[in-house]
């Protein structure tokens, strides 16, 4: 089973353009085995197959990699690390913060953190509305957190000037796209092995538009 997850990962990247190494590849197998390990006991993901896991969950979290900027991220609504971890594990030159107010899911990311030894990532529990940091993101992603109305109205206080908010979605209805002070870009994504329609919704606050 191992060699044909590591096959279809390394399948998958390079469908996605990604370039596939053997720390990357390593890093993303690991970080699959202690999910499908503590989701076992604690209902992490609906997802149980880690075969699907690798499309639904891997891939599908690496296809925001191109629309990443700057060198603060904020994952929001990161759940057991999604896509807050594997992003991390491809730009480990970048500043990773995932939060979310779950205990029993930031535990996970948080020992998943450790045992993948990812210097560049820190986890909190907290609702992000609540949420104050110092230094403010270059990027905002969040893939199955809330309503876009809501993730602005929580986190638009925590982007840097000229930063974005990627959103993961799946088929978009026309009244996602208008959002005032907002520049909106629907970026249609097609993810391997996963058949579902699939976009990035992505914000730009227009005052700092060029």
């Amino acid at each position: 089973m191992e060699r044909g997850l590591s096959g279809q990962l390394a399948e998958g990247l390079k469908q996605s353009g990604i370039a596939c190494n053997p720390e990357l590849l390593s890093g993303l197998l690991d970080f699959l085995a202690l999910l499908s390990k503590w989701n076992k006991t604690y209902n992490l993901t609906a997802i149980r197959d880690p075969l699907t896991m690798i499309s639904h969950h891997l891939l599908d979290s690496l296809s925001l990699s191109p629309y990443i900027r700057g060198q603060r991220v904020l994952d929001i609504g990161t759940g057991p690390g999604l896509p807050g971890i594997p992003l991390s594990i491809l730009h480990s030159d970048k500043s990773f913060v995932l939060i979310d107010s779950n205990g029993k899911k930031t535990r996970f990311v948080r020992q998943a953190v450790l045992e993948l030894g990812l210097m560049n990532v820190e986890v909190v529990q907290d609702r992000v509305e609540r949420f104050k940091n110092e230094l403010l993101f270059d990027t905002i992603v969040t893939r199955a957190f809330a309503a876009m109305s809501e993730i602005l109205s929580s986190s638009s206080h925590l982007l840097k000037d000229g930063g974005r908010i990627l959103a993961m979605r799946g088929r978009l209805p026309d009244r996602e796209t208008n959002y005032p002070g907002f520049r909106a870009s629907v970026i249609p994504i097609r993810v391997p092995g996963v058949h579902a329609e699939r976009h990035i919704l992505m914000l730009t606050p227009q005052a700092h538009e060029p």
